[in-house]
């Protein structure tokens, strides 16, 4: 993977409006280059407006219903129920998921006007590369509009971020009402009776979890032993318990083989059929079974881009692909399937192809959160490799013993820190409670900055706090 150098007011083509393509816009036109976007569904992409903000949306409402949990404890009692009931909170489908739809949108228009304004030029199309560069090194890059007419742009650079879509199983075919994909779910007007979610990675947990708290009933049809497989075992385990305490009907090491919707003498229904020959049978069906790179039709091959068996984009740390100055970021590259990720790999790709100053992607500062209830929020090591098992400490601080913890009702979570030894570099951490997303914080820059233990438990924190947990959990480092 190489690159060579390209004239001041560089043209840059971008393929893809999500985090990746527009961060990389806006780095782009701030260094002088002339910028063409081309997106065919919406600025901001799926992530703007079929999977991040929206199910982040949807997960908003179910959390603020999951805190009525700790009501009774913190002396709140629920009245108005009338006739002597006591009176229960409860979510409007049809209006959340409006709610939902809508944000999506404004967001969209929000990064639109952006764009606008910093002088992006935004075509709504398809787009697709050509295979071979002009005499002064240019690529022709061709967007095919709605009406079907072509325009073609010649390129210094071009940024592929086209992202993934959801996988769709031969054997489990989304109809859109009953068979759903994650991007089909704001199509609801009504709460499912009994949603069946098949795949227990970050979005069906996700799902799991907040139509459980919107009071649907929820069955986890999950292919490994424990939910979230891949994640810290501690905060798998402990999300798996809540689920199970909250009613959340969990089959573990269960493999659908099928997913088929029937009539039922009250009316429609699913089944999803087990390879064990068990049949589970609800109102509605999630299939969360991962995403696939959307890079075909793209020219991608022809231009001499390689593409993995998974159809994923190969790229190095600066987001470089084997064709000369092309680059790719997000879900489309397959490095981490992360709204952040993609941001910075478009961003790092155009400070590269531009000359400015650029540091190449480093997967350990990476910060990620899953958004259940409780959420799980990590950042660095948290498994260590088996090299590094006899210098790696750590330890493990339930939030339980926190006085602020105590007053808020909470009783579920942890922190969990990780140093390259006993009073050395905080290397990572795994944090699991509400608003795990904004914990993690301090931690990330502990381990960006390569702060050692010491370094962190020497920060005043606020008595009492939530916080206070990861000062103490440094402390203990200190001669661990």
């Amino acid at each position: 993977m190489g690159a060579s150098p390209v004239r001041e007011g560089s043209t840059v083509a971008i393929l893809g409006g999500g985090p990746g393509g527009y961060e990389a816009a806006l780095v782009a036109r701030q260094l002088g280059a002339r910028v063409v976007l081309i997106e065919r569904h919406g600025i901001g992409g799926s992530a703007v407006l079929t999977d991040v903000v929206p199910s982040k949306t949807l997960i908003a409402t179910a959390e603020a219903l999951t805190v009525t949990e700790q009501a009774a404890e913190l002396g709140i009692a629920f009245t108005g129920g009338g006739d002597g009931q006591v009176g229960r909170l409860r979510a409007d489908l049809g209006v959340v998921n409006r709610r939902v739809v809508e944000l999506a949108r404004n967001q969209s228009e929000d990064i639109r006007g952006s764009l606008e304004r910093a002088g992006v030029e935004l075509v709504a199309g398809s787009g697709r590369i050509g295979a071979d560069l002009s005499r002064l090194g240019q690529r022709e890059v061709h967007a095919t509009l709605a009406d079907g007419q072509e325009q073609t742009f010649l390129a210094d650079i071009v940024l592929v971020a086209t992202g993934a879509s959801p996988r769709v199983l031969p054997t489990a075919e989304p109809d859109g009402e009953r068979i759903l994909t994650w991007a089909q779910m704001y199509n609801l007007d009504e709460a499912p009776e009994h949603l069946i979610v098949v795949g227990s990675g970050v979005t069906g947990a996700e799902f799991a979890g907040a139509y459980n708290a919107l009071g649907t009933a929820v069955t986890l049809v999950s292919s490994r032993e424990h939910v979230l497989p891949g994640e810290d075992e501690d905060a798998a385990e402990l999300i798996e318990n809540v689920f199970r305490r909250r009613g959340m009907t969990v089959l573990s090491r269960s493999r659908a083989a099928a997913v088929r919707r029937v009539s039922k003498d009250d009316g429609d229904a699913v089944e999803v059929e087990l390879t064990d020959g068990r049949v589970v049978t609800g109102s509605h069906c999630l299939v969360a079974v991962g995403g696939v790179p959307n890079t075909g039709g793209l020219g991608l091959e022809e231009a001499g881009v390689e593409i993995s068996a998974a159809g994923h984009i190969e790229v190095d740390r600066v987001s470089r692909t084997t064709a000369l100055r092309v680059y790719a970021a997000g879900d489309c590259s397959g490095v981490l399937p992360l709204a952040s990720v993609a941001a910075m790999q478009g961003r790092i790709a155009m400070w590269h192809a531009l000359g400015d100053a650029v540091s190449p992607l480093d997967l350990s500062e990476v910060t990620a959160n899953i958004f259940t209830a409780p959420e799980i929020a990590t950042v660095g090591v948290t498994v260590p490799r088996e090299d590094e098992t006899t210098q790696v400490v750590q330890t493990y601080l339930p939030l339980a013993r926190n006085a602020r913890a105590k007053m808020l009702g909470i009783t579920e979570g942890f922190i969990k820190l990780f140093a390259n030894g006993p009073g050395g570099e905080v290397i990572g951490g795994v944090v699991v409670a509400p608003r795990a997303s904004e914990l993690i914080y301090p931690i990330s820059l502990a381990v960006a900055q390569r702060l050692t233990v010491d370094d962190l438990a020497k920060v005043f924190t606020i008595y009492p706090s939530l916080t206070g947990s990861i000062s103490e959990a440094a402390r203990r480092l200190h001669r661990a």
